[in-house]
C-alpha cells in the first residue's frame, strides 16, 4: 500500500504495529463480513446483482476509512520514505486503488473459502441423506422377510394340522426355534455364519417335517466355519424356492445344496428339479428381496447366477464375506 521503510527503529515498529495489526484486523474483517453476512444473505440466494453492488460498495467504504485511518498515523502509513518524493503524503486517488486491489483479495479469498466449505457439507448432507435412504430400504427389505417366511410355514404347518398329522407339534417348536433366530438373534447388521448356517439347517428340517420325512435334499458344506461374518437372513430365500416350486420328494433328484467355504469367501449353490404346477401368482418376493439386499450391502462384492431351465432352476452365488 505504497509504505516504505523508515530507518528510524521507533517508527519502523510503529509502522509495522499499525499496517500489520490494525490494516490486518480490517482486512480480516472484511474477509468476514462477506464470509458471514454477503455470501449467505445475497450471492447464496443467487442475487447477483445485488451482492456485486454491494460488494463495491463495501469496498469503497473500506477504502475511503483506510486513508482516513491513514490520515491520523500519515508519517508511519501515508508518508513516501524514499525517492524523490520522499516525505511527502500519498495522495487519495494513487492509496484508494491500492486498497481496492487488497481487499479484493480478500473478498476472493472468503468467496473461494466460502463456496468450498458449502461444497463439503452439502456432499456430506447428501451422503447422509443417501445412507438414511439405504438403511430406511433395508429395514424395509428385512420386515418383508419375517412375513413371507411365516406366511409359507404357517401354510406347510396348516397342512400338517389338516391332515391331523403327529408331527404339527414338533413342526410348531422347530418353527419358535427359527422365529426365535430370525427376531433376537440376527438385529445386527452381519452375524456369525455359524449361527446362519445352523438356521438353514433348522429351516431343512422344517420342511422334511412338512413332507413327513419324504423331502430330500442333499445338503453339504465344505471348507471350515471359522469366524466368518454374514448379512442375515440373505441364503433363506434361495432354499425357500427350491422347496416351494420344486420337486422335493423325488429320491432320483433331490434338492441339491453345496455351500463351500473358506476364511473370506462363501460359494452357494442350489439346484432342485422344477414343479410346474407348484407356482403362484405371488412368487419371486423373496428372491427380488435377496437380489437388492445384495445390491445395497455387498456392492462389487457378488455375482448372482440364475439357470432356469425346463426341468431344473439352478442358483449360484459367489460371495466375498
Amino acid at each position: 500500500m505504497f509504505i516504505g521503510h523508515n530507518n528510524n527503529s521507533k517508527y519502523g515498529i510503529r509502522h509495522e504495529l499499525i499496517v500489520w495489526v490494525l490494516y490486518g484486523f480490517i482486512n480480516i474483517s472484511l474477509f468476514y463480513l462477506n464470509f458471514l453476512l454477503l455470501i449467505p444473505q445475497f450471492l447464496s440466494k443467487k442475487r447477483y446483482g445485488l451482492y456485486t453492488l454491494i460488494v463495491i460498495i463495501t469496498i469503497a467504504v473500506y477504502g475511503v476509512g483506510k486513508y482516513g485511518i491513514g490520515l491520523l498515523f500519515e508519517k508511519d502509513v501515508l508518508m513516501h520514505m524514499g525517492g524523490p518524493q520522499k516525505g511527502a503524503i500519498i495522495e487519495f486517488i494513487p492509496y484508494f486503488i491500492d486498497t481496492v486491489f487488497t481487499s479484493l483479495v480478500f473478498v476472493f479469498l472468503s468467496v473461494v473459502l466460502k463456496l468450498g466449505v458449502d461444497w463439503v457439507l452439502n456432499e456430506r448432507i447428501q451422503r447422509d441423506l443417501e445412507n438414511q435412504r439405504l438403511s430406511a430400504e433395508l429395514a424395509f427389505l428385512k420386515s418383508q422377510i419375517n412375513p413371507h417366511f411365516l406366511f409359507n410355514s404357517l401354510n406347510s404347518i396348516y397342512s400338517l394340522a389338516y391332515q391331523k398329522s403327529e408331527t404339527t407339534p414338533e413342526a410348531i417348536l422347530k418353527l419358535s426355534e427359527i422365529m426365535r433366530y430370525m427376531l433376537y438373534e440376527c438385529n445386527d447388521n452381519k452375524v456369525d455364519l455359524s449361527r446362519e448356517l445352523q438356521y438353514l439347517q433348522n429351516f431343512i428340517d422344517l420342511q422334511k417335517i412338512r413332507f413327513g420325512n419324504k423331502a430330500y435334499i442333499d445338503f453339504k458344506i465344505e471348507g471350515k466355519v471359522r469366524n466368518q461374518k454374514i448379512v442375515p437372513l440373505l441364503l433363506i430365500a434361495f432354499i425357500e424356492n427350491a422347496f416351494k416350486h420344486g420337486i422335493a420328494n423325488d429320491t432320483l433328484s433331490p434338492i441339491r445344496l453345496l455351500i463351500t467355504l473358506d476364511d473370506e469367501h462363501l460359494h452357494f449353490y442350489i439346484q432342485n428339479k422344477k414343479h410346474t404346477n407348484n407356482r403362484d401368482s405371488s412368487g419371486g418376493i423373496g428372491l427380488n428381496n435377496v437380489k437388492r439386499r445384495l445390491d445395497l450391502l455387498y456392492p462389487g462384492k457378488y455375482n448372482l447366477d440364475i439357470s432356469d431351465q425346463i426341468d431344473t432352476y439352478t442358483c449360484e452365488l459367489s460371495l466375498i464375506l
